[in-house]
């Protein structure tokens, strides 16, 4: 099924495996992508380390956006969970993994109370590494694993 516009979020601070593959399923599944990118302000309010600047996270996004050609996409500074999910009416899917498939079921009763039609919502099962563990920006920030989940050497 092909849906006219999909809607995706998130900080990605360190592009790895587990973004490629919910943006790619975003990409095949919609004519249009609408990305939430947490702001700077909004993607350090809660988190222990430092994430990149806000601009080299977007131009990231851009680089690995650039091979689905002929694809329509924004990407849109958001500065809470929701972003334009709760208040876009053009938007009809959502695609999250499963760590925030919770976050996806409350817009769609956000949506509601607001009289907005349901969002689709497409789940990407979590990307794990090799060494059976979820792949997470941390993780590779603290070279346990690297972009693609493979284990880090210790030397």
């Amino acid at each position: 099924m092909l849906f006219n516009k999909v809607a995706i979020g998130g900080t990605f601070n360190v592009l790895h495996k587990g973004h490629k593959a919910l943006l790619t399923t975003a990409f095949m599944i919609g004519k249009s992508v609408d990305i939430g990118l947490a702001s700077d302000e909004f993607a350090n309010r809660f988190r222990a380390t430092q994430t990149r600047r806000y601009e080299d996270r977007k131009h990231k996004l851009i680089d690995f956006i650039e091979k689905f050609e002929n694809k329509k996409y924004e990407i849109i500074e958001i500065h809470d969970s929701y972003g334009i999910a709760t208040t876009e009416t053009a938007i009809d899917c959502i695609v999250v993994c499963e760590e925030t498939l919770l976050r996806a079921e409350e817009i769609n009763a956000i949506r509601f109370k607001k009289g907005l039609n349901k969002l689709v919502i497409v789940v990407v099962p979590i990307m794990l590494a090799d060494d059976g563990k979820p792949i997470s920006g941390e993780r590779i920030l603290n070279k346990e694993i690297d972009e693609d989940g493979n284990v880090c050497q210790v030397s």
